[in-house]
């Protein structure tokens, strides 16, 4: 599906606020509400739109030790269903270089991230190396 200028304006301001209201929409883009309930549809029946969530304030929810780990692997799957359904693990990444993968973990201090990366290091057989990254700031984060 290729995206005209109605949809990217549709899907910048659903960015800003996925509860934005179709009217409000409307007034934001200048579109009919009509077309923009229309074209909300259409994006999300053709998967452009995967679903509608929010951003938590991570000191709120307990979550503001965040981490970014990096994993080289054997040649076999290393990184099991299990550990992929943890909750302190928000995103995993392929990535290209000397590491397979990238982890971004969210803790609420550093010894529950220390008792996670103890536990990990067991029970992943197949994780050769790590090398992890504190964050310091928060500068941008798009959801």
């Amino acid at each position: 599906m290729t995206l005209d200028k109605k949809d990217n304006l549709i899907i910048e301001a659903l960015k800003e606020d996925s509860r934005m209201p179709i009217r409000d929409i409307a007034k934001k883009t200048g579109i009919r509400p009509s077309t923009v309930h229309e074209r909300i549809k259409k994006l999300v029946k053709d998967g452009v739109i995967e679903k509608f969530t929010l951003k938590l304030n991570n000191k709120s929810v307990g979550e503001n030790f965040i981490i970014f780990m990096l994993i080289k692997g054997g040649t076999t799957e290393y990184i099991h269903e299990k550990i992929k359904n943890k909750g302190c693990i928000k995103e995993i990444f392929g990535v290209t270089g000397e590491y397979d993968l990238l982890l971004k973990l969210k803790f609420k201090d550093v010894e529950e991230f220390n008792d996670f990366l103890i536990k990990f290091r067991k029970e992943q057989k197949g994780v050769r190396q790590t090398f992890t990254m504190v964050t310091t700031a928060n500068i941008k984060e798009v959801v």
